[in-house]
C-alpha cells in the first residue's frame, strides 16, 4: 500500500488511526467503472482485516459486472456530519475475486478471517451466513488517501 500524500499532511491519518477507523466503520462507497467509461457509485457493507479491504456484493450487480470487467476500484470510507468532524480514507487498486462464485460455503482458508470479521460486524453472528447470490472481492489498496478534519482544532 501506497501512502503519497502530498496535499494535506497535516491532516492525513497514521497507520494505526486509519487501522482503527476503517476496522470500526461499517460502510463504504463503491466507484467502477462501466462498459461505457460512466462511473458507477454503490454503498457496501465491508471488513477490514488490517491489510485489505473485503467487500461482500450481489454476483448479479451492477458493481460486480463492471469489476468482472475491470477490477479497478475507488472505494470511500467516511464519516462525520460537522465540518470539524469529517474523517475518512480513500483506497484505490484492482479487487480480487476470493472463493466460489457465487459463494455457498465451501471450505475456503482465505475467507475464514474476512468472513469471521463481517460476520460478527455486520450480523453479530460468529458464523457467516451465505445465501448463495453474494461473493467475496478483497482490494488490497495501491493508494490511500485520508483526512481527519479534527486535527485542525478548528470550531
Amino acid at each position: 500500500m501506497t501512502v503519497t500524500q502530498r496535499r494535506g499532511r497535516k491532516i492525513m491519518m497514521t497507520p494505526g488511526e486509519l487501522d482503527g477507523f476503517l476496522t470500526a466503520q461499517r460502510t463504504c462507497r463503491v466507484a467502477t467503472v462501466s462498459a461505457d467509461g460512466a462511473p458507477h457509485v454503490s454503498t457496501l457493507w465491508f471488513a477490514w482485516d488490517g491489510t485489505s479491504l473485503w467487500l461482500y456484493s450481489v454476483v448479479r450487480s451492477k458493481r460486480w459486472v463492471d469489476l468482472r470487467r475491470d477490477q479497478r476500484v475507488a472505494i470511500v470510507v467516511d464519516t462525520g456530519e460537522e465540518y470539524d468532524e469529517l474523517r475518512g480514507a480513500e483506497l484505490s487498486g484492482r479487487v480480487e475475486f476470493v472463493g466460489e462464485i457465487p459463494r455457498t460455503g465451501e471450505l475456503c482458508a482465505e475467507l475464514d478471517v474476512p468472513e469471521t470479521l463481517f460476520a460478527r460486524k455486520n450480523f453479530n453472528l460468529d458464523e457467516m451466513p451465505h445465501d448463495g447470490r453474494h461473493a467475496w472481492m478483497r482490494l488490497t489498496p495501491e493508494k490511500v488517501v485520508s483526512w481527519d478534519f479534527r486535527k485542525l482544532g478548528v470550531r
